[in-house]
């Protein structure tokens, strides 16, 4: 039996409550697949456990719910979590669990969305297909870990962990610790395992980034409203350079473009340090270049260095996935999954088809997307009843 729907939505995390909040507030019927046994998997199943939120709870709330004043300023995991789930009762979403879309594909015929998903529910479940009129692909940037091919990992003689398992540098006490990935999990990941009291620490630091503090990235915020971006960077990187002084004697170079040129035509966000500098340039965590290969406990790098490690970290990323189910689609998805299109015209595709979250713009964005997507949909959906 197919089941008919206005608005499917796939993915629970925060873009696709986020779409069906909207959705609800404005009388439009939709329903969300989650492939999870829970929503907000991301935080809760993948997540280390010292995250925190980077940007201010001014840019991490969802529509028509803001945080309360006694809210802190950075929230942690547990209270971005705890907030989800009160936006999902809040807005009394229809959330179908364990239900992992297999294929979405667009029937000229009867202009509807056709998706056929595995219920994976305890019961036994089944497949089911459902009928919707608009179709929103809300499932995420951060689908699939990504593994690179490093020569000779398959034969390290230690643990080897991605960053989606990490849970405590706790587990690595007394350990020599290889950290793979500069990013902002890798960065955190590294300064948590030399905190609790890991032998040593490295990180592979292979590109060009720039490290920003809370605070700094908390101004460029609010001034990016009212400051060119060419200015906003000089100022910005005057602040870093008071805040930091010159990294670049410890293996910490900076891009040529500033830090807001690069968020707004590139995928690329600088880090955001919470202590890790501060142990780099203590010594206790070190830098080094990318790996030429590994042969046993030994990582010889592309500097000629060998070390010996005990345990390796790959903080190297997330992919999406959405190719691999959606069927019908030339337009808004590109080949590596994410929007396709420039922002600010990146979530709308043809034949009723919506991605909410896929342009790289964090919380902040989903939000945004989710309102722009609702309101197209409410318009078109109530002008035809």
């Amino acid at each position: 039996m197919i089941r008919e729907e206005v608005v499917v939505i796939v993915g629970a995390g925060q873009s696709g409550l986020a779409t069906a909040a909207c959705l609800t507030v404005l009388s439009v019927p939709c329903l969300i697949l989650e492939r999870d046994d829970c929503i907000g998997s991301l935080w809760r199943n993948r997540c280390y456990d010292r995250v925190h939120l980077h940007l201010h709870k001014q840019y991490s709330e969802l529509p028509h719910a803001p945080y309360p004043p006694s809210a802190p300023a950075f929230l942690s995991k547990w209270d971005f979590i705890r907030y989800l789930d009160d936006y999902a009762a809040r807005f009394c979403l229809r959330v179908s669990l364990r239900c992992a879309v297999e294929a979405a594909e667009y029937d000229e015929a009867t202009g509807r969305w056709r998706i056929v998903a595995r219920n994976n529910a305890e019961d036994g479940g089944g497949v089911e297909e459902y009928a919707a009129r608009y179709l929103v692909v809300a499932s995420g940037e951060n689908n699939e870990a990504v593994v690179p091919e490093i020569p000779g990992l398959e034969g390290f003689d230690g643990p080897i962990v991605h960053s989606s398992q990490f849970q405590s540098g706790s587990e690595f006490s007394g350990k020599a610790v290889l950290v793979v990935g500069c990013g902002n999990s890798g960065m955190e990941v590294a300064l948590d395992v030399a905190e609790c009291g890991a032998r040593s620490t490295c990180i592979v630091v292979r590109s060009q980034l720039h490290i920003v503090s809370r605070e700094i990235w908390a101004v460029a915020m609010l001034l990016m409203r009212f400051l060119p971006c060419r200015l906003l960077d000089a100022f910005i990187l005057l602040l870093c350079y008071l805040k930091f002084g010159d990294l670049s004697k410890y293996g910490l170079h900076r891009p040529s473009k500033g830090p807001m040129y690069l968020k707004k035509y590139t995928p690329t966000y600088p880090v955001v340090d919470i202590g890790t500098v501060k142990k780099i340039k203590s010594g206790e965590i070190q830098v080094v270049p990318s790996i030429k290969d590994i042969k046993d406990n030994y990582v010889t790098f592309s500097n000629g260095s060998r070390k010996n490690f005990d345990a390796i970290i790959l903080a190297t990323g997330y992919k999406s996935t959405v190719k691999n189910w959606l069927k019908d689609d030339d337009h808004i998805i590109g080949e590596d999954g994410m929007a396709k299109q420039i922002f600010p015209n990146h979530w709308k595709g043809k034949k009723r088809l919506y991605c909410a979250g896929l342009a790289r713009r964090g919380i902040y964005g989903s939000g945004e997307d989710a309102q722009s997507i609702a309101n197209d949909i409410a318009s078109d959906y109530h002008s035809q009843k």
